[in-house]
């Protein structure tokens, strides 16, 4: 098939991997061709099954093979184009979130922050994240002039591939706009839909610096109760009946702050709804890496007719890498690079190149595999926790990042969550979730960041005290 040189400078991995890479780009292996096994492979060549395994995790991570279980690996077709390659860009066309804001990064080195929104660092892909640093470095990036409007054409092209792949949502990667995180990209979608006035559906509870950059554009915000279940669809139908919404900005998997996930039957719903009364669905799904199951999107259901798809690389390789995207048809996606290069011209393709070195990387999927259990372990701990101390849980849902919680005796988390600051503990205040905020005992807990003792032993002195003295019945001190 190909042949190797163990004399050569390049390592054995690299010659695998351009090799295959090249035989595949010309066709001489095509579409659905079966590569030898792992093992046969190893012994033709006489290399070493390990090489040959990292050869072609890496080959998988770039979108060039897929692995079919119990049956090998094959040769995937490449999403306009092989990765790399350039395409033209569309014509050019008291508690609220600032004082969440100011909490979250005035008291980010808090040893312990369950309210927190991300992943501890040692969770993270952090010897990934190494590795594409060098090979950014050995690239030799021009550091002059600007990226490419739309992002780096190659992470571009991945992006979408990996999409198709894994989500079947299927665009070209002239529709995949690369944003500076998610949070670039909900701003983005917010000023191309939403004028002042317009009325909005939202997640209730929700994600509370969307509806900061909604009501800073002047939306009128009508919440959509969230169930354990995912939505409460009556209640929606009745809302749209007395309301003539443009868009509906949501999370149906993974909801941040319940963790709640819609079930199909309420996607094709939701669609049919959209459809009828004529609004946008913008699908914010920036957990969709946390989901072991590769449940349906409404994109996917869709393949952005009336969805406009968000995704990220900053939850689960690292905050500190602010790269998100965005899908839409392509008209829409004309639009929304306009908007972006008027706000800030291009994203940063130094940061770009770097999540495409990792994700390219042949552990990646392996990370995520990890992420996936580590995180379906601490819900369980997390979980019994909390129910031993006497919260009550919104729901149990093994997955994702977060728990929705609340204690009969609190009924204003606002207070226990100021005493725990005092103690060097950051906990997520319910009432900062709500669409119309008010004193509330539910609480975020990050599972991830809520194994440390020291929490659960502040928690029962705050309960305890509470018991002794009532100093949460009103959510004041009695005196």
């Amino acid at each position: 098939m190909l042949t190797l040189r163990p004399d050569s400078a390049t390592p054995l991995v690299n010659q695998i991997v351009e090799g295959l890479r090249a035989l595949i780009e010309t066709q001489a292996l095509k579409h659905g061709a079966k590569l030898p096994s792992i093992r046969a492979f190893a012994a033709s060549h006489a290399v070493s099954a390990f090489t040959v395994v990292e050869a072609y995790d890496r080959l998988v991570a770039q979108g060039l093979l897929t692995s079919r279980a119990n049956m090998g690996f094959f040769v995937n077709r490449p999403a306009g184009g092989a990765a790399g390659t350039a395409e033209a860009a569309p014509a050019q066309p008291e508690f609220n979130t600032d004082w969440y804001l100011r909490q979250i990064f005035e008291n980010r080195e808090l040893a312990i922050k369950p309210g927190c929104g991300w992943l501890p660092h040692d969770w993270m892909f952090e010897e990934g994240v190494r590795r594409g640093m060098r090979q950014v470095a050995a690239g030799r990036l021009p550091l002059s002039g600007y990226g490419d409007p739309m992002g780096l054409p190659a992470l571009r092209t991945l992006t979408a591939q990996n999409l198709a792949t894994d989500q079947r949502i299927a665009a070209k990667p002239g529709q995949v706009l690369l944003a500076h995180g998610s949070s670039q990209a909900l701003d983005l979608a917010v000023r191309a839909l939403v004028k002042a006035g317009d009325v909005v559906l939202v997640d209730d509870p929700g994600y509370p610096n969307l509806m900061s950059i909604l009501r800073f554009q002047g939306a009128v915000l009508v919440g959509v109760a969230r169930t354990p279940d995912g939505y409460d669809m009556p209640a929606l139908e009745a809302l749209l009946a007395r309301h003539r919404p443009v868009a509906f900005f949501t999370q149906p998997r993974l909801q941040s702050p319940t963790c709640s996930r819609a079930s199909l039957p309420q996607l094709h719903q939701l669609l049919q709804l959209a459809a009828k009364h004529d609004f946008r669905l913008v699908e914010n799904d920036i957990y969709a890496d946390m989901d072991a199951d590769h449940q349906p999107s409404l994109a996917s259901l869709d393949q952005l007719q009336r969805v406009v798809y968000l995704g990220s690389y900053s939850k689960t390789i690292s905050p500190n890498l602010r790269v998100g995207y965005m899908l839409a048809h392509p008209e829409l996606a004309s639009q929304l690079l306009s908007l972006k290069m008027r706000a800030g011209l291009t994203s940063s393709e130094v940061m770009e190149r770097l999540v495409y070195g990792v994700i390219t990387d042949g552990r990646w999927r392996k990370h995520l595999k990890s992420l996936r259990q580590r995180l379906a372990q601490a819900h369980g701990e997390v979980a019994q926790r909390l129910a031993a101390q006497g919260f009550e849980l919104f729901n149990q849902p093994g997955e994702g990042m977060y728990l929705w919680a609340r204690h009969p005796d609190i009924p204003d988390s606002a207070v226990i969550v100021n005493d725990a600051v005092k103690e060097g503990i950051m906990l997520g205040p319910g009432q900062l979730f709500l669409v119309e905020p008010r004193p509330t005992g539910w609480m975020r807990f990050n599972v991830a960041f809520s194994l440390d003792e020291a929490l659960w032993d502040c928690l029962a002195r705050l309960l305890e005290r509470q018991r002794g003295e009532g100093l949460y019945k009103t959510g004041k001190i009695i005196i």
